[in-house]
């Protein structure tokens, strides 16, 4: 794969087998991926596939960087940024994914992003009832330390969807701040 090309389905199907799925584990290993892949660090690999899938708008090369992320339990400091860059994009349909990896970090420079995500509903999860974007981000956002969350979670509170304020006062309860 070169830098500005898709990969390949032979290597979507080989960064796929470090996934674990349906009851199975994974089918390769992280160093067989790095070695196809000529990296010997799986961070840097995934960051380097997470920003070529940006920079090509490949929300399949997204779901595959964010594998390798998972595989290599990459530290997400590194990823702040890009994540931040790639979740309000509409190219994709990893929205739930991000919100994960950034609840990863608690970090309180994420909370404008994960308030965000409360409010959006991509197209493609307009069927979901149960806003489990939005649930997503309330619960990464009682995971960051701080006011900034704090005040975030009490503005949510008071948010006209239901499940929302319900998660809202759920993780303001359990941070002790009720």
């Amino acid at each position: 794969m070169e830098g500005d090309q898709a990969m390949t389905p032979d290597e979507q199907d080989l960064v796929m087998d470090l996934a674990v799925g349906s009851g199975e584990g994974p089918t390769r290993t992280l160093d067989e991926v790095l070695t196809h892949f000529g990296e010997s660090d799986g961070a840097a690999l995934a960051l380097r596939l997470l920003r070529d899938a940006m920079e090509r708008r490949d929300g399949d090369d997204v779901e595959m960087a964010l594998i390798v992320h998972g595989a290599a339990d990459a530290s997400v400091e590194e990823f702040l940024e890009p994540l931040i860059e790639l979740f309000p994009a509409d190219w994709h349909r990893k929205h739930e994914d991000v919100v994960s990896v950034l609840g990863e970090l608690r970090s309180p420079s994420t909370v404008p992003t994960l308030v965000g995500a409360t409010r959006r509903v991509p197209e493609y999860l307009e069927f979901d009832e149960f806003r489990a974007l939005a649930v997503k981000a309330i619960w990464a956002l009682g995971g960051i330390p701080g006011a900034e969350a704090r005040e975030a979670l009490e503005g949510l509170r008071d948010a006209e969807n239901e499940i929302i304020r319900e998660n809202a006062v759920k993780q303001l309860a359990r941070r002790g701040e009720l």
